[in-house]
């Protein structure tokens, strides 16, 4: 039985705490239903916290579902162990189309104009741009207000139609491994020999909450890192710490660093 109360508790004051409550509602219902249930899109912090609570209940395993293998933002499906039935999970992509000779339109050009017809980020999984177009994972109860509604994205006219998550190609990570030696193990620090920028501009980007400390806002650029831990940067993409290594002769620590990009 999981102590409903010791978990939001635990995430309490924190990011975590809306995803918990949400999450331990559809726990708590499938227990109940002895079914299954969808959660709305999870960004790989409130993956995890999802996977904490399925561990609290004994007869409910979680699983994950973006559209597509290797999506980053997926929706989390708890589903009871006696439940004997298929799994549906509701999701589809819609494909949005401008004239690239004239207009190019980055991540945060397609959210803003998603977000400013009214969409809730939690219905809408990942974005893939390419040049000339977006396809855009949802959930299907959305679908078609998007494709009624986003005509224009900035001062580029825009065409949607429905299309086929089948014809999405499993997501390729491509990363380069980074060795370098820092003066401390402070996220500045390491963000800075990471995303090779100066200590000051990590700050300031800390300051302007640009940075994230395995998927939670960081707030002070003192905080310090450990092996494992992943650092993700708005528009940067994501570090991973994959190991932290003895001193150098001056006093330094040698750290070695993943960059997904």
């Amino acid at each position: 039985m999981a102590d409903r109360e010791k978990i939001i508790r635990f995430y309490k004051g924190t990011e975590g705490e809306i995803y918990a409550v949400h999450l331990l509602d559809n726990a708590e219902a499938v227990k109940k239903t002895q079914k299954f249930r969808t959660s709305d899109f999870l960004d790989p912090y409130g993956q995890e916290i999802a996977e904490t609570i399925a561990a609290n209940y004994p007869d409910i395993r979680v699983e994950f579902n973006g559209g597509y293998d290797g999506a980053e933002r997926q929706c989390a499906i708890f589903i009871h162990s006696d439940f004997p039935g298929k799994i549906n999970v509701d999701l589809k992509v819609i494909e949005a189309a401008w004239n690239d000779k004239f207009y190019h339109l980055s991540h945060r050009d397609v959210l803003g104009a998603l977000l400013g017809l009214g969409v809730d980020r939690c219905h809408i999984g990942d974005l893939l741009i390419t040049a000339g177009s977006a396809k855009i994972i949802c959930t299907a109860q959305i679908g078609d207000f998007i494709i009624n509604n986003l005509t224009q994205i900035g001062a580029a006219a825009v065409s949607c139609s429905s299309g086929s998550l089948m014809t999405i190609p499993a997501r390729e990570e491509r990363c380069k491994e980074i060795s370098a030696t820092v003066a401390s193990l402070r996220i500045d620090s390491i963000a800075a020999a990471g995303y090779g920028a100066s200590r000051s501009k990590m700050a300031a980007d800390i300051e302007s909450d640009k940075l994230k400390l395995n998927w939670q806002p960081v707030t002070s650029p003192s905080r310090t890192v450990k092996a494992g831990d992943i650092i993700s940067m708005r528009g940067r993409g994501r570090l991973e710490v994959t190991a932290i290594r003895g001193k150098t002769k001056k006093g330094r620590t040698g750290i070695l660093l993943k960059r997904y990009i």
